[in-house]
């Protein structure tokens, strides 16, 4: 009994310590703070914010949310260290800051603590600060895509700890900073499409952590530092669109190598291939293109040695190659050659080649070739369409005749975009697959008639088969089955009758039908299309008033009637005539008349917006740049047609000074034609009026 009692008096005795030791605990531990960021990291944000003037439009703005009475470390943004409060991570990518890295303001530089800093497509502006360099903790500092300009401060090198420099896509000049190389942390530079110029410094290899590099689309030239091929850790290496303008002296290498990315294409190399790539085993992307082999051929021998267990063929310890550029060099190989590399892109466009490349038959994994520019003959093997993942075929500017097998070869499969423009097709219209999303046949002897199966190809983006001897109708089905056609060119062929309604899609960026006999009204379905940029239908028989509701279309840049059946007034006081976006207008040899007010061109604003800059919009197709198709038109001075063909890529503008200054300043880009029209404008009868002429002050023709 009494031990049963001394028992409890001692748990009773426990617990009260337990619970009196718990009390004085929680009465001694300080009340969470409130706030974890500290005040002059907060200082420091506000002020940064400060900088920048964010407009109404920027309401999802990660620094609209910050609030300066707020926990900076719970604002968008930011991330701070959870022990002490420093402010280690500034993430705005993709903010719409627009402005300078203010040089006076140590806003950025007050932040020492950071280890990640992330501005890229921010819209910033001029030098990059100088107080940059008191970020000593910095591992990533990301400023692609904005417009940075000047040369790197000084103060970079005081980053030791750096892994990453990303500063792709801006304006930074000057040459490669040789303090980068003391910042032997670094995995990643990239530079790419800068404005840097000068040598690379020899000691590259002092990067010995390096393994991504990338200076691609500069002015660097001299010798490209054999230093490179001494870095261990190096995975990716990209010089390509630069200066480098030497032999490729390669003495040493690190092996094994891990280099999987060589890119030295779009230089100025010259002398033979050096054997130094066979060593490199690993590589899945190789680009030697725009080699000047010094008119020589490139020596595949080199090569030669790489025995594999099954083969002693060329390339055939490549077993990863996965996109071979060989572009711009003189090639030769075997017809019995095989490469036992799983090839998805080959490109071998210009290269002075004479036959089909047959090696191709076992390339199963190959979705991209380029061959065009070559001197090749004959028919395309029917045995091509078999490999499953061609997607993109490029047999341009060579002298293919057909195709071989049955009429329906190329139906039977799911090529997406095919140009064999500038060859020596002649027959009918091929039968096409229904995945094809670009076609560019121009510049052949295709005959006949344009076959309605085209509109099932319910995908098709570009149609381009100008320069044929096609005849017949215009399929009326593009805007029935298929609203994505952007490109229709038919220009210099034989079609006739109307110019269906249903066949304007909707989506049309480009249409050309000139040099024709096409017949009709324009389809008013035009107006629809609310993306034209450009429209020529010239030399054909069109007929009609002059179609004044073109006017609606917001982006019309290039507007060619000529050579047509146009008739009546070019004025009318009910239809004003503003075309904001148009720099070509001719409508010279037609039937037009009547009078112009002298504020007729006033809402013409483009034409007087001085130098004019062009968009840079080529077709792309699965990230490869496609601009093979033409947009032309024929030229005209003082009412006298010069047989000149403009190319115009990307909607060129021919500078050319004005005719009258009364209604646009002078020195301005405009191009009108108006020839064989009689009109008045203002007080004065022109029997043409014509853009090329002098300015004057007066009322001249």
């Amino acid at each position: 009994m009494h031990s049963c009692c001394a028992r409890k008096i001692l748990v009773w005795s426990l617990c009260l310590i337990f619970s009196l030791s718990y009390s004085i605990l929680v009465c001694a531990s300080p009340p969470p703070p409130k706030h974890l960021c500290r005040q002059d990291q907060r200082d420091a944000l506000w002020e940064f914010k400060s900088e920048f003037h964010l407009s109404e439009m920027a309401a999802n703005e990660k620094t609209q949310t910050w609030r300066n009475n707020s926990d900076c470390c719970s604002w968008d943004g930011i991330t701070c260290d959870s022990r002490t409060g420093n402010v280690v991570e500034l993430n705005l990518w993709g903010s719409s800051l627009e402005g300078p890295l203010r040089s006076s303001s140590d806003s950025i530089g007050n932040l020492k603590y950071l280890k990640v800093l992330r501005l890229s497509e921010c819209n910033l502006f001029g030098k990059l600060p100088s107080s940059l360099g008191n970020l000593s903790h910095l591992t990533l500092l990301e400023l692609d895509g904005n417009g940075f300009t000047g040369e790197l401060p000084v103060s970079i090198g005081n980053l030791k700890q750096l892994t990453k420099l990303l500063l792709a896509s801006s304006k930074v000049t000057g040459n490669f900073h040789h303090a980068l190389l003391n910042l032997t942390e670094l995995t990643a530079i990239n530079l790419v499409s800068n404005l840097l110029e000068g040598t690379l410094p020899s000691n590259m290899s002092s990067l010995s952590k390096l393994e991504y590099f990338d200076i691609g689309s500069n002015s660097f030239s001299g010798f490209v530092p054999s230093s490179f091929f001494m870095i261990p850790s190096l995975i990716h290496l990209k010089l390509e669109r630069n200066q480098f303008n030497s032999l490729l002296d390669i003495k040493n290498i690190s092996l094994p190598s891990k280099l999987q990315t060589l890119s030295l294409g779009g230089n100025r190399l010259s002398g033979p291939i050096p054997g130094f790539i066979s060593k490199l085993v690993g590589l899945s992307y190789l680009d030697l293109s725009f080699w000047d082999t010094l008119r020589g051929v490139v020596d595949f021998r080199i090569f030669l040695h790489l025995k594999s267990i099954v083969d002693m063929s060329l390339f055939s310890r490549f077993e990863s190659l996965t996109l071979l550029s060989l572009s711009r060099n003189t090639v030769k190989f075997s017809s019995t050659l095989h490469l036992a590399s799983p090839l998805g892109s080959l490109a071998l466009a210009s290269c002075s080649i004479f036959e089909f490349p047959k090696f191709l038959q076992t390339q199963t994994s190959l979705f991209y070739l380029d061959i065009s520019n070559n001197r090749i003959k004959g028919k395309v093997p029917e045995w091509l369409w078999r490999l499953p993942g061609l997607a993109y075929v490029d047999f341009s500017r060579n002298s293919f005749t057909g195709f071989d097998g049955p009429a329906d070869v190329l139906r039977r499969n799911t090529i997406e975009m095919l140009d064999i423009s500038s060859n020596a097709f002649h027959g009918p219209f091929p039968l096409l697959p229904e995945s094809m999303t670009f076609l560019a046949a121009s510049d052949n002897q295709i005959l006949g008639e344009i076959p309605t199966t085209i509109c099932e190809m319910v995908s098709l983006d570009a149609l381009v088969l100008s320069n044929n001897n096609l005849s017949g109708s215009i399929p009326r089905c593009f805007n029935n089955l298929n609203t994505k056609l952007s490109i229709l060119h038919l220009r210099n062929n034989s079609l006739s009758g109307n110019f269906p309604e249903e066949s304007v899609s909707v989506g049309l960026v480009s249409l050309d039908v000139g040099h024709n006999k096409l017949s009709g009204e324009l389809p008013k379905s035009l107006i629809n299309c609310t993306r034209l940029e450009f429209l020529n239908v010239e030399d054909n028989m069109f007929s009609g008033t002059f179609p004044f509701w073109l006017r609606s279309l917001p982006d019309l840049q290039v507007l060619v009637l000529r050579s047509n059946k146009f008739h009546g007034p070019l004025y009318s006081p009910r239809d004003s005539l503003s075309f904001p976006k148009l720099r070509i207008f001719d409508i010279s040899k037609n039937i037009l008349s009547g009078i112009m007010p002298s504020d007729y061109f006033s809402g013409w604003s483009t034409m007087s917006s001085g130098v004019y800059t062009p968009d840079n919009k080529q077709q792309r197709f699965i990230g490869i740049t496609f601009s093979n198709y033409r947009k032309s038109v024929v030229l005209a001075n003082k009412g006298s047609e010069r047989d000149n063909i403009k190319k115009i890529s990307n909607f060129f503008l021919v500078y050319m000074s004005l005719v009258i200054s009364s209604f646009l300043p002078k020195n301005t880009i405009y191009m009108f034609f108006m020839c064989h029209i009689t009109f008045q404008y203002g007080h004065c009868t022109f029997p043409c009026f014509l853009g090329g002429a002098k300015v004057v002050d007066s009322c001249t023709s």
